[in-house]
């Protein structure tokens, strides 16, 4: 162990990167070879960290090893010395698997002795920048310069990214002078509510941005790590006679069925790139709240495809790739854990055990179906089939035998001729083992692709931990709005809009991105401010009877449903002689800065035109105000303008209101170091307050179930499931603006 830690840090690898790769018994033993491969042609201490470099990235990426001496020696040569030329090598060998070896051919395709002089980059760059020049002009230094790098390195295959991208920037400085202030000045923001931003770009373009780099349909070969054997094109050819050529993804959602925030921005990308499979019908409900705009796809369950699961088992078990285990689970956690004493036993030995499996002669853990091959992480032959007796939602008992991730998500996606399964990063340890069950099998492979996960502070996603909180009773359930579980967003009011503008703006990258939730409560603010009608609710009401209107009072106000556009309609409120507001409304003693309502300071009431003065205010036993008498006139009629207008409602509903703040009080609840007694520790006991005797006017009343409202000067609110004939529930989704003084 000593020496190959010393090995793998001799060509430039840190010591916890080595420690890593030790770790990983297949690639560790690929790089022992290149490196001493290497050190034949240089020597001992011959090997550069460039030339580590590349010799770990060939090694980790490189599946067919009986090559490995082969190509190591082109890179100890310095016949290879970029990452371009070893990404054409490995894409040469792939796809000449079975061929002897053409070194002239080869060498041709990976650019071997081509030298790429500085006028010819200079002349590339300069041809490039003459083609986009009057956009160029135009648009400054906002023009997409990626474009121009990306039209040179085309015209220039082989030459040197840097040198190209230094010579990009000369040349535009040249062209356009020094940046100036108006270059410097951000771009203005988009209209909240439009599906376009400020370079054209649709939100679903921005998605699809990571996109760019995936392979054309009927060309997965082309991938990366993807494995070329003597069938595959036959299997292309017939895949894309079934899908006429056309992109399809799907959605595959957890098995228990519990998708969050970051599944929102999987549903965007699959959808939004393609035709879409989903898994799982449950789940459609939550699906389709955020994807209304390009749900076009249809529904499959993986025990849809039971039968020819298994028999892809049987087939794999006949041709040696399989074996029945009986290690224990605990036995086959780690990494580097012994073989199987169960590994080499005879196939015909396995294939009648499988059916024992099949047939429920075998307890839980007693035995399980594995394949045999090394995942790139290390772990050795993942399970295929295990044994389990609880009744399934779909098939109750039929089955006793289910299938893994590991072994069906690669089969149910070449069974539906998925040409992109997208994936989180996760699941980039898997690609090699998804590539291989398809191939062990001679069935058409599909590509996975992964992407970063989308990460929220200030709240925990994972089923372990909210199941911890139900069963605490912290949350009421998997919807409670107070978790980002798709179900509590839509419960809480977040328009499927928002949510989805939300993914889009972050965009669809490799690397994982933790936002802070008040960005997506912008998205929902931006949204609601143009689709939430207007009305008027008391939270905390204070009673105020106007002494010079008769006893019986009352007329109608009409009030908009949106005041910045009329023309959108609006709905009327009755106005009587009893009104009640807000008793932050109302102060008895005037403070500086105080704008509202004072016995020496009157307010206007919102919509209806009249200004009220205090006469007299009524207090209880204990010195509360519980009442107040005013008079009012026609705001026409006062000779100086109310310092401010409040809200109020006369023969309102009384409704339940709950009032949401975050869960938890520290950014990261799950980080030890942030906070030590984990995160049920961390609740912020302010995070849910119900009013069980609120006021709303009665424009609300025929509202249904998610129905949104912008409570005028207190938020936006949404009809809870709860809400019943005799009594409304609203839950308060966002307040109007963000507040600086939140935890």
């Amino acid at each position: 162990m000593a020496d190959a830690l010393t090995l793998f840090t001799s060509i430039g690898l840190s010591e916890q990167k080595a420690k890593e790769t030790l770790k990983n018994e297949a690639l560790s033993s690929a790089l022992k070879d290149a490196i001493v491969q290497a050190q034949r042609v240089h020597g001992p201490s011959g090997v550069d960290k460039a030339m580590g470099t590349l010799l770990y990235s060939m090694a980790s990426r490189l599946r067919d090893t009986k090559r490995l001496a082969f190509l190591s020696d082109h890179i100890a040569q310095r016949k290879i010395c970029t990452e371009l030329q070893l990404a054409a090598a490995l894409d040469f060998v792939k796809s000449h698997p079975q061929d002897p070896m053409n070194q002239k051919e080869f060498e041709d395709a990976c650019g071997v002795g081509v030298v790429i002089t500085p006028e010819q980059i200079e002349d590339a760059v300069e041809s490039v920048i003459k083609k986009h020049k009057e956009q160029l002009l135009k648009e400054r230094y906002r023009f997409n310069m990626g474009l121009l790098m990306g039209e040179a390195r085309t015209a220039l295959k082989w030459a040197d990214g840097k040198i190209i991208k230094n010579e990009v920037d000369m040349q535009v400085l040249h062209l356009l002078g020094p940046k100036t202030e108006a270059d410097l000045e951000k771009k203005p923001k988009v209209t909240p509510h439009s599906e376009m931003n400020n370079e054209g770009k649709s939100l679903m373009e921005q998605l699809r941005g990571e996109a760019l780099k995936f392979h054309k349909p009927g060309e997965n070969y082309k991938t990366e790590g993807y494995v070329v054997t003597p069938n595959t094109m036959n299997l292309l050819k017939k895949h894309l006679e079934i899908t006429g050529g056309q992109i399809r993804t799907r959605f595959p959602p957890e098995p228990n069925g519990i998708l969050h925030i970051g599944h929102a921005k999987a549903i965007n990308f699959n959808f939004g790139y393609a035709k879409v499979q989903v898994s799982i019908s449950p789940l459609l409900p939550t699906v389709e709240f955020v994807s209304w705009r390009w749900w076009s796809g249809s529904v499959s369950f993986s025990l849809s495809y039971t039968a020819p699961s298994q028999a892809f088992c049987l087939f794999l078990s006949f041709r040696g790739h399989a074996y029945v285990c009986h290690q224990k689970g605990e036995e086959l956690k780690g990494h580097n854990v012994p073989p199987s004493p169960w590994r080499d036993r005879p196939v015909e030995e396995s294939l009648i055990l499988f059916e024992r499996m099949k047939k429920g002669l075998y307890a839980e853990g007693e035995a399980t179906l594995r394949m045999k091959m090394v995942m790139e992480d290390g772990k050795m032959d993942p399970v295929a089939y295990r044994i389990k007796y609880t009744p399934h939602h779909r098939t109750g008992d039929e089955w006793c035998i289910y299938p893994t991730y590991d072994y069906t998500h690669c089969l149910c996606d070449s069974i539906e001729n998925i040409t992109h399964s997208l994936c989180t990063k996760e699941f980039q340890a898997r690609r090699s083992s998804y590539f291989w069950l398809c191939n062990a099998l001679d069935v058409y492979c599909p590509v996975q692709w992964e992407y970063g996960r989308l990460n929220l502070t200030y709240t925990v996603v994972s089923k372990r931990k909210i199941i911890k909180l139900v069963e605490t009773g912290i949350v009421r359930d998997w919807d409670d709005p107070r978790l980002f579980t798709l179900t509590a967003l839509r419960r809480r009011g977040f328009p499927a809009e928002a949510i989805n503008n939300f993914c889009a703006r972050v965009g669809v990258t490799v690397a994982q991105v933790t936002m802070e939730p008040h960005l997506l409560e912008a998205c929902v603010r931006d949204v609601l401010n143009e689709t939430a009608p207007r009305a008027m609710a008391v939270l905390e009401p204070l009673k105020v009877t106007i002494t010079n209107l008769p006893e019986n009072a009352k007329s109608d106000v009409r009030v908009p449903d949106f005041p910045a556009n009329e023309a959108k309609g609006s709905h009327v409120v009755p106005f009587t002689r009893t009104i009640f507001i807000e008793q932050s409304d109302f102060r008895e003693v005037m403070e500086k800065g105080y704008k509202r309502l004072t016995p020496e300071q009157p307010v206007g009431l919102r919509h209806a035109g009249y200004v009220i003065f205090v006469q007299r205010v009524i207090k209880d036993s204990q010195g509360k105000v519980v009442a107040l008498e005013v008079t009012c006139c026609s705001s026409t009629e006062t000779a100086e303008k109310p310092k401010a207008f409040i809200h109020w409602v006369s023969q309102p509903l009384k409704c339940e209101v709950r009032l949401y703040e975050r869960l938890f009080l520290h950014r990261n609840p799950e980080d030890p170091s942030e906070v030590p007694g984990g995160f049920l520790s961390d609740i912020n006991p302010n995070s849910l307050q119900v009013i069980s005797s609120a006021f709303v006017d009665s424009s609300v009343k025929g509202a249904k179930v998610f129905d949104k409202f912008q409570f005028e000067r207190v938020g936006y609110f949404s009809l809870d499931p709860d809400s019943t004939a005799d009594k409304l529930v609203f839950n308060r989704t966002v307040t109007l603006k963000e507040d600086p003084g939140k935890i």
